[in-house]
This record gives structure tokens, sequence and C-alpha cells, in this order.
């Protein structure tokens, strides 16, 4: 590894947040301003040329590239939230986890129709959560036009989840 790629600056934390689980920690990559610029150009790319409406970003690592993004290209920011938390009039959609389940919600005129989104999130695990974001944007007539990511956990599946379920591309920066 390159002391200055992208997966240098991300730290593993072992046994977090429940014992055998490697969480992988952005805190490090965030506190280089060159970096986040860098990852932020690389998050851009695949959508510079594209017609994109919005970037809907998924609670809470999500939101903090998610932003930029939309600020970078020019494009209204979505907040996906987890249940409970915003306080206008709402939609929500259960995911499955490990244990049980969970919720997303999003504002009822978060999206207009026929708008193009991309989802962004900083991991893509096992994919329920981006599926939840992406059902919530088709439920107000959006549709999904692209998956962002910085770290891809390819081991658990969540990439090949949303390319059968959305006729679109997942992009990436770091792959495990």
């Amino acid at each position: 590894m390159q002391p200055d790629s992208i997966q240098s600056f991300i730290r593993d934390v072992h046994d977090f947040p429940k014992p055998g689980i490697i969480f992988k920690d952005i805190t490090p990559l965030l506190e280089n301003p060159k970096m986040v610029d860098r990852v932020l150009q690389e998050l851009a790319a695949p959508y510079r040329k594209e017609r994109i409406d919005a970037i809907a970003a998924i609670e809470s690592r999500g939101f903090l590239f998610g932003f930029l993004l939309a600020k970078e290209l020019g494009v209204p920011f979505i907040p996906v939230r987890k249940e409970g938390k915003l306080p206008y009039k709402k939609i929500r959609q259960e995911y499955s986890l490990e244990y049980g389940t969970a919720a997303m919600e999003m504002h009822e005129d978060a999206v207009q129709k026929g708008w193009r989104i991309v989802i962004h999130d900083d991991l893509l695990a096992t994919g329920g959560t981006a599926n939840a974001a992406g059902q919530l944007i088709q439920k107000l007539g959006g549709e999904v036009t692209g998956f962002s990511f910085i770290i891809n956990l390819d081991f658990l599946g969540g990439f090949h989840l949303l390319s059968k379920a959305y006729n679109c591309g997942t992009h990436y920066l770091i792959r495990y």
C-alpha cells in the first residue's frame, strides 16, 4: 500500500462495535484536507458528465462526503436518516439486519418525480441500507442512477445485491 493512497488513511478498529468485527474508520482520512479533496474528486468523477438531479446520502458517515459530493456536482442534497430523526412528514422503509430489522426515512417532499439520484454512503457491506434508500427514492418517483461508496466490503455481497436490484453503476474507491 502506497503511503499516499486513500486506503492508507483508513484505520482498522478490531472488535468494534462487537467482537469479531473489524470496523473501517475513516476518521484519519477526514483529518487530511488534501486527501478529503482527492476522495471528493474521485467520488465525483463518474457523475460529472451524467445528468444527476440530487445526491441522497445515508446517515451518518454518508453525510460527510454526500453533502460535499452534492455541492461539487451542483445538485441538491437529500438526507436519508434512521427512523425518528427527521422533523417533517416522511416515508419509511424497513430493511433486514443481521439480527432483526431497522428502518430508514426520507422527507416525503425530498424527491421530484423523474429525478435521477445517486445514493452515497461511506461503506458498502451487505447492501441493506443502500437498498432501503433506493426503495425510498423509487417510492417517491425518483430513479436510482448510481451508488457511491468510499469502501466496498466485497466479501459481504452488497455490490451484488445492488447490481441485481438496480440497473445502474455501483462505484467505490477501495475494496476489501
